[in-house]
């Protein structure tokens, strides 16, 4: 029997426990999720809250200081979180496709430089960075070898290729908009293709999917992925999805049944639910895409009503969230989903205010959206 789409979608909730928050270690959490989106610093918070019975910030702060769960470029050449273990295979997965994308770059093709220029500076720039240094650091140790302006686009390069993770520097989200940089620990020899390892952990996070999803959520080559399925063959599954193409996943992980109920959540933003598929439907319906994806780039945070999303959120007044939380719906919502979106909003409130400004410059993109009601939540607003 084929699966639907409705049923799709409440497996990837329960694997990215969005049907039920869960008392879970945040490393766990962070793990079960497989890459949580830490483009802007307060998302793998709200991410975290979203999912975990009785989150501490706190927690998540500890993880980032022990590097238990570290921040570093990797899927579609972005900024994740994820455990620190899953870290080298992650990066010896994605390296190819963050090698072809930065070295075949336009600023750093503009240096001259070529890839075994790049490969010749790795090892004292990974030296360099034993303790945590600052882009500017970097580049003036770059500068010193190659002149300033070729010191620019290699670092650009650089800074996406090597085993570097993001040192916590501090503040309410444990990272500020300047970045510094520290190299990861050395590798421990893994048997098996880390390509391999990335795809049983996508699977286990957002299966059943195809290769297409595969490849979008990594930015792989398709024929890349499929020649890695073909490889794995004998340890995954094979289900029939919703239009009759076989999806592929790990053994044993959840299906829930399609009327299992799915209760109301404010998302991050860039929130990876939302970018692991090559169709996003599976929790975006097509007519709300272009309105949460900007042009730029920007993923907004999102209401999920009955696990799909309906609206967009901001922190409401009091950029500390202190005032509660604007939301935004697309569509008429029942009653009982803005009773469901203000208990969560209570929530996200709550953290938002004991931790700090979050979001603030999206309200750029407010005006531009469309609207079916407009309400503030939580706060003590009702």
């Amino acid at each position: 029997m084929a699966l639907t789409p409705r049923r799709l979608n409440r497996a990837t909730l329960a694997r990215q426990m969005l049907l039920r928050r869960e008392p879970v270690p945040v490393v766990d959490a962070v793990r079960r999720i497989v890459a949580v989106q830490a483009q802007e610093p307060p998302s793998p918070y709200v991410a975290l809250w979203n999912r975990v019975a009785g989150f501490d910030p706190a927690d998540l702060d500890a993880a980032f200081a022990a590097r238990a769960v570290v921040k570093a470029t990797l899927m579609r050449a972005t900024l994740h979180a994820v455990a620190g273990d899953d870290y080298p295979a992650f990066h010896a997965a994605m390296l190819p496709a963050l090698r072809a994308s930065r070295l075949g770059g336009r600023r750093f093709l503009a240096t001259g430089l070529t890839a075994a220029d790049a490969d010749a500076l790795a090892a004292d720039l990974l030296a360099f960075a034993a303790r945590p240094r600052t882009n500017a650091e970097v580049r003036a140790r770059l500068a010193d070898r190659l002149g300033e302006e070729p010191a620019q686009g290699a670092w650009w390069a650089l800074r996406r290729i090597l085993p570097l993770v993001h040192a916590p520097t501090g503040g309410p989200w444990s990272f500020r908009p300047r970045a510094a940089y520290v190299a990861a620990p050395p590798a421990e020899p893994t048997d098996g293709d880390p390509l391999h390892h990335l795809i049983r952990r996508y699977l286990a996070g957002f299966g059943p999917a195809g290769a297409e999803d595969i490849a979008r959520f990594a930015q792989h080559k398709r024929s890349t992925v499929r020649a890695a399925l073909a490889a794995m063959a004998g340890t995954l599954v094979t289900h029939e999805g919703p239009d009759g193409a076989a999806l592929v996943d790990v053994p044993g992980a959840p299906l829930p049944a399609e009327d299992t109920p799915a209760p109301p959540r404010l998302m991050a933003m860039w929130d990876s639910t939302l970018l692991a598929y090559a169709d996003r439907g599976r929790l975006v319906p097509p007519e709300y895409g272009p309105l949460i994806v900007r042009r730029n780039g920007d993923v907004l945070p999102t209401l999920l009503i009955d696990g799909r999303v309906g609206g967009v959120w901001r922190p409401a007044a009091d950029p500390a969230g202190a005032g509660g939380i604007e939301a935004l719906a697309f569509h008429p919502l029942a009653d009982d989903a803005w009773a469901g979106l203000a208990a969560e909003a209570e929530g996200l409130s709550a953290l938002l205010a004991a931790r700090g400004p979050a979001y603030g410059r999206y309200s750029f993109w407010w005006p531009q959206l469309p609207r079916a009601e407009t309400r503030i939540l939580g706060g003590g607003i009702q």
